[in-house]
């Protein structure tokens, strides 16, 4: 994947997304440099990501779309947060590979069924 500076300059940059049946609405995704020690990790919506690969999804802080002229090869997603935006392109194939494998143990809509709500409840007080 590539962080974009500018419209003709970028570098690259890692992503690692990770998915817990526990945590069944979420995807953290972890963005670091070959050269980073700490990556800066973000929580997606999992419908979000999803939504992202076919229209233009999510407000504010986040943002993710489809890359006009690339085919189906990469989209967009934008970070922004108070130190500043970070633009990444990221190759599709490697998203809807993801999304899968995360369908594969919590189908879209049955996510409600694997959440701890006693643990949850508990939480709140």
């Amino acid at each position: 994947m590539r962080l974009v500076v500018s419209r003709d300059y970028s570098l690259p940059l890692c992503m690692r997304l990770r998915y817990e049946p526990i945590d069944p609405y979420v995807v953290r995704a972890a963005f670091f440099t070959a050269d980073c020690a700490e990556p800066v990790e973000w929580v997606l919506g999992r419908d979000l990501l999803a939504d992202g690969l076919r229209r233009s999804a999510g407000e504010g802080d986040v943002r993710i779309w489809p890359a006009v002229g690339r085919g189906d090869r990469a989209m967009y997603i934008t970070l922004r947060n108070s130190a500043g935006t970070a633009l990444v392109e990221v190759p599709v194939d490697d998203v809807k590979t993801f999304l899968q494998n995360t369908e594969a143990l919590v189908p879209r809509g049955t996510e409600s069924r694997h959440i701890d709500w006693d643990t949850e409840r508990t939480n709140l007080r």
